[in-house]
Parts: structure tokens; C-alpha cells; sequence
């Protein structure tokens, strides 16, 4: 990996439904065509080295959708756990999933964990999943733990930092995301890292999710690459450092 490629690459997956409704199919259809979509990048992030790729499955707003569409998603996560974990241990990918999983149905969560648990040990790229997440519940998570700990007197109210808050965040281990992507036309970033992106590069593509390929993946790491990551200083700056 070098400067030019970004240690984490953040995804929001969309334009599934509108694939599928475009060619007079049923929505799910467009999630199913989805998952190949998944494995195509996990394949071009290990190619090119990327340390973490985390991907918006399912947003807490999602649960809004109709019930049934929300339901054949839940079921095609789950028979996307049993089909894949397999194929991660052979590629060296660990998987993670973060969201408020305690609304997930039973049996999903029990795949999530044994799931994690199976790669747990791999050390090539972290997959993280999004699921039944939202940025503002993750703030608003990591807030709660902290009152917590400030009421059990482990630091006073005037003693938290920015710092203290990011490492109560779901992905406060990992690199913040260098690269942001958005699929399917939409320009807007819908409730995901509203902590984590702060500072990452935004790209944003025409390409419906279930037509994003590894050429268009190859798109946004050029983007990427030509741009400067000034983090508050002067051009002038990064380049003389």
C-alpha cells in the first residue's frame, strides 16, 4: 500500500432497488445481484491492499421500508453469512458487524457471532457490515457510555475530549476512512460515520451498486489519489512536510 491508497474505504451500496425495478424485476432481485457486487470489491480491496472496507447493509431508517422487502433482506443476510464465511477464511478477511444488533432477528445474530468468531484470526482485510446502524446512534451510544463512567466517577464531566468519545465509537479500533464512495447518483451521506468521515474524500458515482465493478473501483482510487488531504494546514504545507 502506498500514500495514494487509502487504508479505509467506506461504501454506501446504493441504487439495488432501482437496478432490479429497471429491468421490471422484483427489488430483492436487485439486493441479490448486490452480493456479487460485495465480492467483486472485497476481491479489488485485496488487490490493492486496503485494510478495511466497511459497508452500509442496512440502516436504521431502513426498518421504515415495507415489511416484507425488509424481511427478505434479513433472510438474504443471513444466507449470506452461511455462504461466504467459508470463502473469507480462505481470502484472510476478518469479518465485523456493527449496528444496534439486539433488533436483528435471533437467529441472525447467532450467525453474526459465530461468523466473527470464525475469522477472527485472519489478518488480511477487515470487512466491516453496517447493520440496523446510523451515525447518530452511534454518537448517541458512545455519549451514553461515557455519562455512565463519568456517574461511576472515572472522569469528570470537564475531563472529556473528543478522543474519549471516539473510543466509544463501534469502529474506534480501526483507521477512519480515508475514501468514501456512494453509488447510484445520490449525493448525501444518509445518517453513516457522521463521526468517522470528518475529514474523509468524497466520491460519488452514477453507477447503480449491482453495476459497480472493479473499473469503477479503480475510478475512485485514481480520484482519491489526486487529491490533497490538507487536514487544516496550507497546501504549501503538505507539500513541504
Amino acid at each position: 500500500m502506498t500514500d495514494s491508497t487509502p487504508r479505509h474505504i467506506a461504501i454506501i451500496m446504493d441504487g439495488n432497488g432501482r437496478w432490479a425495478k429497471g429491468r421490471k424485476l422484483p427489488r430483492i432481485a436487485g439486493h441479490r445481484m448486490g452480493v456479487d457486487s460485495v465480492r467483486k470489491i472485497v476481491r479489488a480491496c485485496g488487490k490493492n491492499k486496503v485494510e478495511v472496507l466497511t459497508l452500509f447493509a442496512f440502516s436504521s431508517e431502513n426498518w421504515r421500508r415495507p415489511k416484507r422487502e425488509v424481511t427478505l433482506l434479513m433472510e438474504l443476510f443471513i444466507r449470506a453469512l452461511q455462504q461466504e464465511v467459508k470463502s473469507l477464511n480462505k481470502n484472510n478477511v476478518r469479518l465485523r458487524v456493527i449496528g444496534d444488533l439486539a433488533a436483528l432477528p435471533p437467529k441472525l445474530q447467532e450467525l453474526i457471532a459465530s461468523s466473527e468468531e470464525a475469522t477472527k484470526d485472519n489478518t488480511g482485510l477487515t470487512l466491516v457490515i453496517a447493520s440496523n446502524y446510523g451515525g447518530r446512534w452511534d454518537i448517541t451510544q458512545a455519549t451514553k457510555q461515557v455519562a455512565q463512567k463519568v456517574l461511576n466517577g472515572e472522569f469528570q464531566p470537564e475531563d472529556i475530549t473528543e478522543e474519549i468519545i471516539q473510543q466509544h465509537t463501534c469502529i474506534s479500533d480501526l483507521p477512519e476512512p480515508d475514501l468514501f464512495i456512494r453509488t447510484g447518483g445520490e449525493k448525501r451521506i444518509s445518517n453513516y460515520l457522521l463521526w468517522q468521515l470528518a475529514y474523509t474524500e468524497l466520491f460519488f458515482t452514477e453507477k447503480l451498486w449491482p453495476d459497480f465493478d472493479e473499473a469503477d473501483f479503480s475510478e475512485a482510487l485514481g480520484s482519491f489519489a489526486g487529491r490533497q488531504r490538507r487536514f487544516g494546514k496550507t497546501g504549501e504545507q503538505v507539500e513541504n512536510a
